[in-house]
């Protein structure tokens, strides 16, 4: 099969060396990480601010945020609806609070949250504390649109770990222009909003200036400034993973609707242009469906030029021999979201194990999981879901060990910890080892 041109979703066979092509493209989306020359410039931008403190972060808030503060105080927003701020749409706020009730529900009901647990063995304790950050810096994106539903994904399952201070950064326009996010850090109860997006945002969180504190973590989504500087703090604050564009790869068979395939993938597309929509398919037939469905829905989205240029990028329905190499297919790509479609492609959901989420089932699209599913939406991109996790309440919970021995049972373990040290030539090590093997030899001790 040949790729079909003049479609904004080409249609290849996944064997031939189109379909071969495309997919050695998508091994490589997340291979370089973030260009380096974004880096390299993301970087200046957070030495800058680390070095300059306000002053540089109101420089850089002028240049890269178009907004010019009288001095860094003025940074601060007060969550909440403002005097002069038009009134939530009453649909908008049951919608919120339901997507609050239920992402609440579902990491309340997984919860490990701070605590302490105890091994105990013939006189060695060890205890294990689970440990909440104290004060973790939430960045909500808002370069073409504002995210509210990043702030109920992040903090709602920061609040259930038990962080004491959470502080959200977001560029000012996103803040002023959207009542709905003045809603939503209101309702979570968010009391420490900055006005700053970019390198310089993660800069102020990662290190503070004169009059924004530090933080100890810094969680969610942005663009790739924003992923380059949370690399570049990485050794002196916690950073959650990478969040890159937004990916959908979606494994459908014979039967499948080409109605909701083609809306499940520009719902993705319509992210971002270097956002990843994928169609794997063991139906011809099914692929040239969508394909004519996807041209259909491109004609009247407001979104379309987006969408398109996604599709262009990345997108394509790739028609594979058959259902066996579909799902290995998906496996290679290791997508964000991975939908199944289509009785035979659901009933391989329990093979699966490269995805940040798996949806299943035409009645249950990603659009579900980006808002209302329960889980958060922060989810490993790149193909990073071979190993990496999405956000939950242990990226808020750090674990540190209490060791306890008696004299008794540090007496019986010396020896073991002596050896071990000359074995690997550390002559101080088995010293102290061997300070505590008195009890046992009927010495006097220490």
């Amino acid at each position: 099969m040949a790729e079909v041109g003049g479609s904004a979703l080409r249609v290849v066979a996944a064997g031939s060396s189109a379909g071969r092509e495309h997919l050695e493209l998508l091994d490589r989306r997340g291979r370089g990480g973030v260009a380096a020359e974004i880096r390299r410039r993301a970087a200046g931008i957070v030495d800058g601010v680390r070095a300059g403190g306000d002053a540089a972060l109101l420089d850089a808030v002028r240049r890269f945020d178009g907004f010019e503060a009288p001095s860094a105080d003025a940074l601060r927003l007060a969550p909440g609806r403002q005097p002069d701020s038009p009134a939530v749409d009453p649909q908008v706020v049951e919608a919120i609070e339901r997507a609050r009730e239920a992402i609440e529900a579902y990491h309340r009901a997984l919860l490990r949250g701070p605590g302490v647990e105890c091994v105990d063995r013939d006189g060695v304790r060890i205890e294990e504390r689970r440990i909440a950050v104290r004060r973790v810096g939430i960045y909500v994106p808002g370069g073409r649109f504002p995210y509210p539903s990043t702030v109920l994904m992040t903090a709602v399952p920061a609040r259930l770990a038990g962080v004491e201070e959470i502080v959200v950064a977001t560029p000012p326009q996103a803040y002023t222009d959207s009542p709905v996010l003045r809603h939503v850090l209101d309702l979570v109860g968010v009391e420490e909003v900055w006005g700053m997006g970019g390198a310089h945002a993660v800069a102020a969180l990662a290190y503070g200036t004169e009059s924004i504190r530090p933080v100890d973590l810094i969680a969610g989504p942005g663009n790739a400034w924003v992923a380059a500087a949370k690399q570049h703090v990485a050794l002196d604050v916690g950073v959650d993973r990478d969040a890159g564009p937004s990916e959908v790869v979606i494994v459908a068979s014979a039967g499948a609707s080409a109605e909701c395939v083609a809306a499940d993938l520009l719902a993705q597309a319509e992210h971002d242009p270097l956002a990843v929509a994928v169609l794997v398919t063991d139906s011809a037939d099914l692929a040239e469906s969508v394909r004519r469905e996807v041209d259909s829905r491109l004609a009247d989205l407001p979104t379309a030029e987006t969408a398109a240029a996604a599709l262009e990028q990345l997108g394509a329905a790739l028609v594979a021999a058959d259902l066996d190499e579909a799902i290995a297919l998906a496996e290679r790509v290791a997508p964000e979201h991975l939908q199944l479609i289509g009785e035979a492609a659901e009933e391989r959901a329990g093979e699966l194990r490269n995805a940040g989420a798996v949806f299943v089932g035409a009645s249950s699209p990603v659009v579900f999981g980006d808002y209302v599913a329960g889980p958060s939406h922060v989810l490993p991109t790149g193909g990073s879901a071979r190993f990496a996790s999405g956000l939950g309440t242990d990226d808020f919970l750090r674990r540190s060990h209490t060791v306890r021995f008696s004299a008794a049972a540090a007496a019986a373990w010396a020896g073991a910890a002596e050896t071990l040290a000359t074995t690997e030539g550390l002559v101080a090590h088995a010293a102290a080892a061997k300070l505590r093997r008195w009890p046992e030899e009927g010495e006097t001790g220490p």
